[in-house]
């Protein structure tokens, strides 16, 4: 096997983190480092586990370097989150030359102008579980494409709606929510409704009518507070739920990521 040179490997490292500039809309470096610095399982060894990706200190490095080389070749725009963090983008030169290789890549640049604590909170939650899911060989659609309408919900979305993350393995769906805050009274009774449909959809002897041929659900996971937790499965008993039904098509993970301050690094 021919070895690559130190140019071919700095080339092929920085396509690879435009290319996942172009899924993610905005990433930090850590989440760069984490997602472009290690190894992928070719498959899925078992069912996500939803936990935040982390980050080698020697991926950090050649993320540092490889975003400091796109910065000045002008191919990646930066900008600073509420937090501080630094967050990178694609700007025009590095859309164009993923375009080059085919891919259908756009600037970034309203990306970065903007947003609040809590967008940044909830994008950072989402793209956290996006990576660890590809990290473990599963197949992802990230808040980004699917705000983009690039992934198999299209458009129309679910039964009407679009998750935050959604991963699959080829025959299993899970749909990942992040719910940081209260939702109002009409998004929450169309949550409820949704989630009757898809509790109907689960359940079909003929397979799901929902989701793609050969594909069926595993779970709707939402990444939430306690509170929210305590109220969905009160209001779902309340719908005539039982527990079980709850248990079979829910899971919640209450825990794993701080919604007043994100855990995981800048």
């Amino acid at each position: 096997m021919k070895v690559k040179d130190g140019r071919t490997i700095a080339h092929d490292n920085e396509v690879r983190a435009l290319r996942a500039l172009h899924r993610f809309g905005w990433l930090r470096t850590r989440d760069l480092a984490a997602l472009v610095w290690q190894r992928w399982q070719t498959r899925p060894l078992g069912e996500p586990d939803f936990m935040p990706p982390t980050a080698s200190a020697s991926g950090v490095r050649m993320a540092q370097r490889t975003m400091c080389r796109l910065f000045k070749a002008r191919q990646v725009l930066r900008g600073q989150a509420p937090n501080g963090s630094v967050i990178y983008a694609l700007a025009e030169a590095g859309a164009r030359r993923l375009q080059r290789l085919g891919v259908p890549a756009k600037s970034g640049k309203d990306l970065v102008r903007s947003f609040s604590s809590a967008q940044f909170r909830h994008r950072c939650t989402a793209n956290a579980i996006a990576i660890g899911a590809i990290i473990a060989g599963l197949r992802v659609s990230t808040e980004r494409e699917i705000a983009q309408n690039r992934w198999l919900g299209g458009a129309a979305g679910i039964a009407g709606k679009k998750p935050d993350v959604l991963l699959h393995d080829g025959r299993q769906v899970w749909l990942a929510e992040v719910e940081k805050s209260r939702k109002n009274a009409k998004d929450y009774a169309q949550l409820l409704l949704w989630l009757a449909k898809v509790g109907i959809d689960a359940l079909r002897p003929s397979g799901s009518e929902l989701l793609d041929k050969g594909l069926r659900w595993a779970k709707v996971v939402f990444v939430c507070t306690p509170a929210f937790q305590v109220r969905l499965c009160r209001d779902l008993a309340a719908a005539g739920w039982k527990k079980n039904a709850i248990d079979s098509i829910i899971m919640f993970k209450p825990s794993l990521y701080s919604f007043e301050d994100i855990v995981f690094s800048s």
